[in-house]
């Protein structure tokens, strides 16, 4: 059992900001500024300063909440101007390390990276500033035209950080957006209800994964299935030749797997294979993109902060995409699945649009049931952070393995990314779910679930949540209404030691949905035994397997679906061809 050091709330260096905390004899004071030959006019954004204590990659992409987290500091700046200098000095809050005062003696590489802001004049009337995606989906440490310095190497001695300069004259380069081939295209739309929301054109995409046969059959529409997930770069394990000879086995630490490109590439080639045979069905799938200045995924529900994205995908981006590539456009002809972030989606969007889809397998869900928001019950607990009684508090885990050890916990994950950035702009898992689930604030930006400092937990805030966005609540609330139009269409999976303890809320909504009568739900909730994040239904093959075959695993129980529930008159043969 891993033990986690306990220390009172009542001690001020343990708030995040304190002004009061303990700090070294030496100053320090770290200059850093951006060349005119990298950006000539002023800049709104987020300043970082990333130390690592290797030079294996850049500090930029080695931030982290876990056991190799490395020091990171940050600070707004607005209007900054072309070799006009800022300072970080024993001030500015960090991660690990509360202030560059605290940090270890050791060589360390430094690097600083500038986050840019764009303004955004929202149609609620309130501006606001937030990094805009530029096709990376929404990565600060590689987004297109965010400034970055060279590495450089510095000393952390006994005596301290000595003062040093940085000088940002790096810009990150445009992404290539990927082509068309004979199976996968490429769309993108404007949409009109976000530019609406948003004050400026926004757009929404896809990849489009065609059927065999899709060009020698034109009279032929097909059913859909919606893939939903992370930013997709590109339409993802999809491959028309087998792995390659030369490829060059890469370890994977997450499975513990030597070789797993090469698993990846000849489970892809095997989807290919599997896509083109005589009795698979011929469908349209998709993976959509809908990143917003929050995250590199919306969440596909309409939110105060984010706009109405949930409306934007349903009644536009597929409906375009159906028109298109000759879609069936019709709710039993629609599916959804997902893993984790595409696996709350998958039931979220079921839940809003249950005449839009005709279900949904939602694998390892992000937390459906408030009660259970990964170990904290938002309803009931005073503070998010820590548990206990009037003598003893524990700190919450946030990560564990599939043993139960631990390498993270929610205050870490939090402070983060309030390094990262303030206002709900880190970009992170927690800011996600509070742009997307709160109120918005008076000053534009989403009203806190919970201090990001103490972890004091605002419950008015979570009465909203409640209300609106918790899945177990809402359909328990309406299942008179939605019952029937839900019947037979909600499959969930969760492994039962999912990393991020997702497993606690699909037990609250097993509960439920096994007690459900006029209508009994007539669906499926599984669970595997040991299995981490992102189990998903597979009982047979471990996750560095089955989260390769998403695309093919749900086939036969949606197959089944459609026979059993399409209505009178609808084409279930023309999409059938060999």
């Amino acid at each position: 059992m891993r033990l986690f050091k306990i220390l009172s709330l009542s001690l001020c260096f343990l708030i995040f900001n304190c002004e009061t905390t303990t700090k070294k004899a030496n100053s320090v004071a770290v200059s850093v500024s951006f060349s005119s030959d990298a950006n000539s006019q002023p800049i709104d954004g987020r300043l970082l300063l990333v130390f690592a204590d290797n030079n294996e990659r850049e500090p930029r992409f080695q931030v982290t909440e876990g056991l190799n987290a490395q020091p990171i500091f940050g600070m707004n700046i607005d209007g900054l101007a072309p070799e006009e200098k800022v300072v970080f000095d024993e001030t500015i809050s960090g991660f690990p390390y509360q202030s560059l005062g605290d940090m270890a003696p050791g060589t360390y590489y430094a690097q600083a990276v500038l986050h840019t802001y764009e303004t955004f004049n929202l149609s609620t009337g309130h501006t606001v500033k937030l990094p805009m995606d530029n096709g990376e989906g929404q990565q600060w440490n590689r987004s297109p035209g965010n400034l970055y310095s060279t590495p450089i190497q510095v000393e952390v001695t006994e005596n301290g950080l000595k003062d040093f300069e940085i000088i940002m004259d790096n810009v990150i380069p445009e992404i290539v957006p990927p082509e068309d081939t004979e199976w996968i295209k490429h769309i993108t739309m404007k949409s009109e209800l976000l530019s609406e929301f948003w004050g400026r054109d926004m757009y929404l995409g896809a990849h489009v994964l065609l059927p065999k046969g899709f060009d020698e059959h034109p009279e032929v529409k097909y059913p859909l299935m919606v893939f939903q997930g992370h930013f997709p770069s590109d339409f993802g394990g999809f491959r028309t030749t087998p792995p390659d000879e030369n490829l060059e086995p890469v370890y994977s630490e997450r499975f513990d797997l030597d070789g797993y490109n090469i698993i990846q590439q000849q489970e892809a080639y095997n989807f290919y294979k599997r896509w083109n045979e005589p009795d698979f069905p011929r469908f349209l799938i998709i993976e959509i993109q809908h990143p917003t200045p929050y995250y590199d995924d919306s969440y596909a529900v309409n939110s105060a902060s984010q706009g109405p994205y949930g409306d934007a995908l349903t009644y536009e981006l597929i409906p375009y995409i159906e028109k298109m590539f000759r879609g069936q456009g019709e709710g039993w002809s629609r599916f959804l699945y997902g893993g984790s972030t595409g696996g709350w989606e998958a039931l979220a969007v079921q839940v809003k649009y249950p005449e839009e889809y005709n279900g949904c397998f939602a694998a390892c869900p992000d937390p459906i049931d408030f009660a259970a928001y990964c170990l904290t019950n938002i309803y009931e607990d005073e503070n998010a952070y820590y548990v206990g009684g009037k003598h003893k508090k524990v700190e919450v885990p946030g990560r564990r393995d599939y043993l139960g050890n631990i390498s993270s916990t929610v205050r870490e994950s939090n402070h983060l990314e309030l390094v990262l950035g303030d206002k709900t702009r880190s970009g992170g898992q927690y800011d996600i779910w509070e742009a997307t689930y709160s109120p918005q604030g008076d000053d534009g930006y989403p009203t806190r679930l919970w201090d990001k400092v103490t972890g004091d937990i605002n419950h008015d805030v979570a009465e909203y949540w409640k209300e609106n966005y918790d899945l177990r609540h809402i359909l328990e609330r309406d299942w008179d209404k939605v019952g029937e139009k839900l019947k037979g269409k909600i499959h969930i999976y969760c492994g039962d030691m999912d990393n991020y303890y997702l497993n606690n809320a699909v037990y609250l909504m097993e509960d439920f949905l096994e007690n459900t009568t006029d209508p009994y739900y007539d669906g499926e909730v599984a669970y595997g035994d040991r299995a981490e994040h992102c189990w998903n239904g597979d009982q047979e093959n471990p996750n560095a397997i089955s989260r390769l075959r998403y695309n093919s695993m749900y086939v036969p129980k949606i197959m089944k679906r459609i026979a059993e529930s399409a209505p009178a008159g609808a084409d279930l043969t023309s999409w059938r061809y060999e």
